[in-house]
């Protein structure tokens, strides 16, 4: 009988916190102020909308109404996170938080933010 379990490399992202060679990912579309630049590198994607990887965006203002569930561990940065009739949270790096399918509210992103994230 042979093993005929298969085996699959494990995508890694090495100094996520300081890579230079992000991609340049554009203008933020939720932006709700001046322009905010997004940058980024996607670890992995399965083609149906789940993600994960790096983002890194300019301080501003954003409004989001999310269709999906988002894990987020912040790398560094800071910003003030409002959901829609809650009270601001203060979130910086070394913070994680789970932002579930339907949230709704503001980002206020205070100095350029840079996050690993899961998009699912």
């Amino acid at each position: 009988m042979t093993d005929e379990s298969t085996t699959m490399a494990a995508p890694v992202v090495r100094d996520a916190a300081t890579r230079t060679d992000l991609e340049d990912w554009g203008p933020l579309d939720e932006a709700t102020g001046a322009e905010m630049r997004t940058s980024g590198l996607t670890l992995w994607e399965d083609g149906s909308g789940s993600e994960s990887g790096i983002w890194e965006c300019t301080a501003g203002p954003s409004r989001w109404d999310l269709e999906t569930n988002e894990f987020v561990h912040v790398l560094s940065g800071s910003m003030t996170v409002t959901a829609d009739g809650a009270n601001p949270m203060e979130v910086k790096a070394g913070d994680a938080l789970l932002f579930p399918k339907g949230w709704a509210g503001t980002w206020q992103i205070h100095e350029t933010l840079r996050k690993l994230y899961v998009i699912f």
